[in-house]
């Protein structure tokens, strides 16, 4: 029975205010000229949005026509007031916590032409909010919780992720599914010295679906791995130096660790899945989907949809997961869902903004259906075998291999 004022999703963690210069072309001709002490550059008006995980998978995930309520910190100064505002005009502020006394956290983002993004960022009150700045009543009456950005929030990756655990934990407890991002850590900061991997081993049993990206979970679970492709060429070439065909190996572990739904981003080569028995998939909560069997014992890899240009990779990672947690949330199978990541991904890089391209999930998803052209992406077998019907790589872990 569908609970009083029930909503779909509440999508909660870091949030901040982004502020964007427009840059006019040949005012600079590089980075060095801008930066160069005592110089003044004009730009040409400013673009202010709501960025983090908490608006761009969330803010995606009613545009995509799930009914969605943001859960994020902010003080009560003008940057709280923009981001507010800018939420307020969706209907998805519910769930916000202001404090007094706090910061909102902002980044600038300088985006120079020929030049790849820049970003200055002050986390502010995402570094105070803990277990207590979930609203447990909204989060009761959803049938989803997302949760994004843990290694940018202080007060919830300290102490071995204490706080972090605690959310999921009362989450659960209310019948609720859930699922869980990551960002990179800094190495050099707090967030970087975290033990990562014991952190997983102690939040993945109450997270049913787990989005991180490949650099993130081999920085968090193999570092040995990770320093040694970042060791190549300093990682600016980080996915084309890691094998893809062995990212099998970390589905396996991440299911061991107690997730029950995987799905790794692997930028611009596509989307690995890997999903437990028919029922683990079951218990996942009041998002399970209605017939587990359609998600049991699946091993897929999506290559990415082709788009006339990349303009900007903005968002593209959080929006993959707003289509992916939209397909389960309108109960579509395993491999639908994970083409919807896809194409949802590919609807934002095509525009500047984390948001600007994305469309509802029925023009999206007819795109799809159309036959959207693919970029191939090469696994190995024997692992790995290409279903042409489909259009999708199939692991040796899938049932229809077994």
């Amino acid at each position: 029975m569908e609970k009083i004022n029930q909503h779909q999703a509440v999508v909660a963690g870091h949030i901040c205010l982004d502020i964007t210069p427009n840059f006019i072309p040949g005012n600079a001709s590089n980075l060095a000229d801008i930066l160069r002490p005592g110089r003044l550059t004009n730009v040409s008006g400013v673009a202010l949005s709501t960025g983090g995980a908490v608006s761009n998978t969330g803010i995606a995930l009613s545009i995509l026509g799930i009914d969605t309520k943001l859960m994020g910190k902010i003080g009560n100064d003008y940057f709280g007031e923009g981001i507010l505002r800018l939420v307020r005009e969706r209907n998805l502020h519910d769930g916000m916590t202001i404090a007094d006394g706090a910061q909102t956290s902002y980044t600038v983002v300088i985006v120079p032409p020929g030049t790849d993004r820049i970003f200055l960022h002050d986390p502010g009150a995402n570094d105070t909010f803990t277990a207590e700045d979930i609203n447990y009543e909204l989060t009761g009456r959803s049938r989803l919780f997302h949760f994004g950005y843990p290694t940018l929030m202080r007060a919830i990756f300290m102490d071995g992720c204490r706080e972090l655990i605690e959310i999921y934990r009362r989450v659960k407890e209310q019948g609720v599914t859930t699922s869980l991002d990551m960002s990179l850590p800094d190495p050099t900061a707090e967030a970087g010295k975290v033990d990562w991997d014991a952190a997983l081993k102690k939040v993945l049993p109450y997270v049913d679906v787990f989005v991180p990206s490949l650099e993130e979970i081999l920085y968090m679970v193999d570092r040995e791995e990770y320093n040694r492709i970042v060791a190549i060429d300093g990682g600016k070439d980080f996915l084309n130096n890691y094998d893809l065909s062995s990212v099998h190996k970390l589905g396996d572990k991440l299911l061991s660790y107690g997730a029950k739904v995987v799905l790794i981003k692997c930028g611009d080569k596509g989307c690995y899945l890997r999903t437990s028995d028919a029922g683990t998939i079951k218990s996942m909560g009041a998002a399970a989907p209605d017939n587990p069997g359609d998600w049991a014992d699946r091993e897929l890899f999506e290559e990415i949809f082709k788009v006339p240009k990349v303009v900007s990779g903005t968002g593209a990672g959080d929006t993959c997961i707003a289509g992916f947690l939209a397909g389960l949330l309108r109960n579509f199978d395993a491999g639908q869902s994970l083409k919807l990541a896809c194409a949802v991904g590919a609807e934002c890089v095509q525009d500047y903004g984390a948001l600007g391209g994305i469309k509802p999930l029925e023009v999206t998803y007819q795109k799809v259906r159309d036959g959207w052209d693919k970029v191939p992406t090469a696994l190995k077998t024997p692992h790995w075998t290409y279903d042409n019907t489909a259009r999708v790589w199939i692991g040796m872990n899938d049932k229809t291999r077994r």
